[in-house]
């Protein structure tokens, strides 16, 4: 087992926030992915890492690591700690006393070791007076402290982050997805291996730009009969340049011709919600919205859709050059050189 502390493992200090181990838990899974690390140790240090930061990331379990930090001999001989006589008798329990019985191996690798040989390395104290399992709610049962006990309930695997990229058009009308991830998964022998998988997701109907989908027991496989962990994955909206989301609402730019802008009319805009008929007010200018009511996301409060207008002028060609600079020249004598602010 690592001698390390968990916040040793992480790189953080004791009195980090949550916000600081969560940023730091980030950047050493991105180091040290199998993917893109180069380290021949990599499978092991992201299951160390996970491991901590499970820990760390529960505001309870948290609480009950830094008391046995803070007094790693407490409930010597009796309930409520690492009780129990330790391999070199009494005076509580010593990550020490594990090493020199089980070597230097990495936690639940090759050369690891299993929970049941520490409860035997250890005597009876550690299961508890009463005969209770490891892990579980009986008097003296001096595992329970560390991180709530090894119950299958605790064992449950590591929960799995990533991102899915979902097409605008999907996010109106809800669609299938197939997704390829390299995730990892423990062995029997304790170590962790890396296994390519193919899911199908269901894409919610108006679900918004960095909401979770939840896929229970595609995580981490589970430790000693417990249940696997989930997957969650964070929906990046993927859109055209023209279009910005901000939560439900969609702002989608729409390009006008000058006299369109200046007379008005009814014009068709392909908009992610279909085809829409919009009628541009007279006098209108660029930069200005046209509010279509709950034409934005359909979230369980939909959304709405704001066409701002940008003027733009026409091409000129060989063909009509003669004509729309006559056609200029026209508006230029109409309006004079003071109709403009500048």
């Amino acid at each position: 087992m690592a001698e390390k502390n968990y916040y040793d493992i992480l790189g953080v200090k004791k009195d980090a926030s949550d916000a600081d181990i969560k940023k730091k838990y980030r950047k050493l899974v991105r180091q040290y992915h199998p993917d893109v690390s180069d380290d021949p140790n990599a499978d092991n240090k992201i299951a160390e890492i996970n491991n901590a930061y499970e820990t760390l990331r529960d505001k309870d379990k948290r609480a009950q690591y830094d008391a046995m930090l803070d007094n790693p001999f407490a409930g010597q001989g009796g309930a409520g700690g690492f009780g129990g006589q330790s391999a070199g008798g009494q005076g509580g329990f010593r990550w020490e006393d594990i090493k020199d019985q089980f070597g230097d191996g990495q936690a639940f690798g090759d050369g690891g070791f299993r929970f049941d040989d520490i409860f035997s390395a250890f005597g009876r104290g550690a299961r508890g007076s009463a005969g209770g399992q490891a892990g579980g709610r009986t008097q003296g049962s001096g595992f329970e402290q560390f991180g709530g006990g090894f119950g299958a309930q605790d064992n449950k695997g590591q929960d799995q982050h990533a991102e899915i990229a979902v097409d605008l058009a999907s996010v109106y009308s809800g669609d299938d997805y197939s997704i390829k991830l390299n995730v990892p998964v423990r062995q029997p022998n304790g170590s962790v291996d890396y296994e390519n998988k193919t899911l199908k997701i269901k894409i919610p109907k108006g679900i918004t730009d960095g909401k979770q989908i939840r896929l229970a027991g595609q995580g981490s496989a589970g430790i000693g009969g417990g249940k696997n962990g989930d997957l969650f994955l964070k929906v990046k909206i993927r859109h055209d340049p023209n279009i910005r989301i901000e939560g439900a609402d969609v702002y989608q730019t729409v390009n006008i011709a000058p006299w369109e802008a200046a007379l008005g009319g009814k014009i068709n805009v392909s908009t992610p919600a279909g085809t829409l008929g919009v009628t541009i007010p007279k006098n209108s200018k660029s930069g200005s919205n046209l509010r279509l009511k709950g034409k934005g996301i359909p979230a369980k409060q939909a959304g709405d859709l704001y066409l701002t207008l940008n003027i733009v002028n026409p091409d000129i060609t060989d063909s009509n050059r003669e004509a729309v600079t006559k056609a200029y020249e026209q508006l230029k004598q109409a309006f004079g050189d003071t109709s403009i602010n500048r």
